[in-house]
């Protein structure tokens, strides 16, 4: 018998699942990860700027926003059963944390067989607890789905391989990677690439369908995605440089340092720019790659390499666009493989504690103990302070609405700006109001088109006191709206409200200073 059948045969997976008391524990650890959502993130935290554009895709609140490029209708499908008939966030929060604790135990219970239970309850555990997971776990954003996709499909792939008779993981396979491409479809293919070569590296796996089960998953993912290319990017190469152009041309660039420096909560760091945040924010990031190591080790040591090599090779693949091939960051963009790592590094933690015996065991239980408990500290403190900061900014937008409103920018309506004074693409989401842009990413109408449509409804232009009007809004009034925000409006606002307190010499407040960063991609 080969090596390879060796490690085969020792991590081949029985038809039954992890029994009972294992079931429930994978339920318990996805339990946990919904209700911290609800008590750390809470669903009273309004929509983000990428959010309202996904959500308004299918939303009866507001018109639907510019969908850019590099954009995937996934995340508008999986809020469309609520954002459909509500418009409720507390609601829609509620929903996709639930909906986000199931992705992680069924994206774990694909793993049965393949490593004891606690590796696998400890590896969601570890995952689960990340701020970055547990910040995006309620949100209308794609990569954690990704990531619960990519982590499912691995496990599913190794199943299936291990043991052809069972056609269960095959269609888990398919079902992971065509959601995953469904989500974000580059990053599927990124997080695939070591399913798609490994019968090609792996003399004893070549032969068989899994290949083309990916491939046909992917496909079936992407599918909606390419169509769209074609009928409104001009083809799939030119939606392909559209979207590598929005993010700032695809070519080598270093973004560790970047990635390190987003550690502090920075939910996108573009430019990232200023000094380094504590190295105690990001210790646990620098320990990943030893802790993989270990994990990979200990594999070799059970004969189960197999099984902890290829979640390996696919978080490599799919971290790699974003820590070399970008200049910037986002945390969420290694979801992924912070979900593929997790369990390996689960192994390595429990293969670095359980070799010791009698008092070295005791010593390293507790060390590693004390390790977790600093660790669970300092993400939930970056969690306390980041969802502070994006709930209060989103209370911001909803407030600058209802200013709007009061001004009488009401539906319908089209809200423009440059981003400088306030984010108009969230905001008219709050207004419900369709957002426009002349320029830029986002761009989806002309000046000629703001300009007419300014005499039959009211449009507005958001932007801070000192800046000029672009050439179209020439003669349009100037109000303040609230705090740094004003706005130049049309003929057809009708001047009460605000509007009228400003033209009758409202004192203007000082110019915004920052920039609202563009939406991430």
């Amino acid at each position: 018998m080969t090596a390879t059948a060796t490690i085969e045969s020792r991590s081949r997976p029985g038809r039954r699942g992890p029994g009972p008391s294992g079931t429930l524990l994978l339920a318990a650890v996805a339990a946990m990860f919904f209700l911290a959502q609800l008590v750390l993130v809470g669903p009273d935290m309004g929509l983000g700027w990428d959010e309202t554009v996904y959500v308004s895709q299918v939303s009866g609140h507001a018109p639907a926003a510019f969908f850019s490029a590099p954009r995937a209708r996934g995340v508008s499908l999986l809020v469309a059963p609520v954002t459909s008939w509500s418009s409720s966030t507390a609601l829609l929060r509620v929903y996709l944390a639930a909906l986000s604790g199931l992705g992680l135990f069924l994206a774990l219970r694909a793993w049965r067989g393949l490593f004891p239970v606690r590796v696998a309850a400890l590896g969601g555990a570890l995952f689960a607890s990340l701020w970055v997971t547990l910040f995006y776990g309620p949100q209308a954003m794609p990569n954690l789905w990704v990531a619960l996709a990519a982590l499912a499909g691995v496990g599913c792939f190794l199943r299936a391989r291990a043991d052809r008779t069972l056609r269960g993981p095959v269609w888990g396979l398919v079902a992971s990677a065509a959601l995953a491409a469904l989500m974000r479809p580059m990053d599927a293919v990124w997080v695939s690439l070591p399913l798609l070569l490994a019968p090609v590296v792996v003399r004893r796996w070549r032969g068989g369908w899994l290949p083309v089960a990916v491939a046909a998953g992917l496909a079936a993912g992407a599918a909606a995605w390419v169509i769209e290319a074609y009928t409104g990017y001009g083809g799939l190469s030119g939606r392909l440089h559209d979207a590598s152009q929005i993010q700032g041309g695809l070519s080598w660039n270093n973004a560790v340092d970047d990635q390190l420096r987003s550690q502090s909560g920075r939910t996108l760091c573009r430019p990232c720019t200023g000094g380094w945040p504590n190295p105690v924010l990001f210790a646990w990031w620098l320990a990943l790659p030893a802790l993989a190591a270990a994990g990979l080790a200990a594999a070799v040591r059970a004969r189960r390499a197999a099984a902890t090599a290829l979640p390996l090779a696919c978080a490599a693949t799919a971290a790699f666009p974003y820590l070399f091939l970008i200049g910037y960051a986002a945390p969420r963009f290694l979801l992924p493989a912070y979900a593929l790592l997790a369990i390996p590094v689960a192994d390595g933690l429990l293969a670095l504690v359980l070799r010791r015996r009698g008092t070295r065991r005791t010593v390293a239980v507790g060390l590693a103990a004390v390790a977790l408990a600093g660790h669970l500290a300092v993400q939930f403190a970056v969690l306390h302070q980041l969802v502070g900061r994006a709930t209060a900014s989103h209370r911001e937008w909803a407030r600058t609405a209802a200013a709007l409103h009061r001004a009488g920018i009401e539906p319908p309506c089209v809200l423009t700006g440059d981003g400088k004074a306030a984010p108009h693409i969230p905001i008219a989401f709050y207004a419900a109001c369709r957002s426009a842009d002349t320029d830029g990413h986002n761009a989806n109408t002309t000046a000629a088109w703001l300009a007419g449509t300014a005499g039959r409804i009211p449009v507005a232009r958001l932007t801070a006191r000192a800046a000029a009007p672009p050439p179209y809004a020439r003669g349009w009034r100037l109000i303040h709206v609230r705090g740094q925000v004003y706005a130049y409006v049309g003929p057809a606002v009708r001047e009460s409200g605000t509007a009228g307190k400003a033209r009758r010499g409202a004192a203007p407040a000082a110019p915004a200073t920052g920039t609202t960063a563009p939406p991430g991609t």
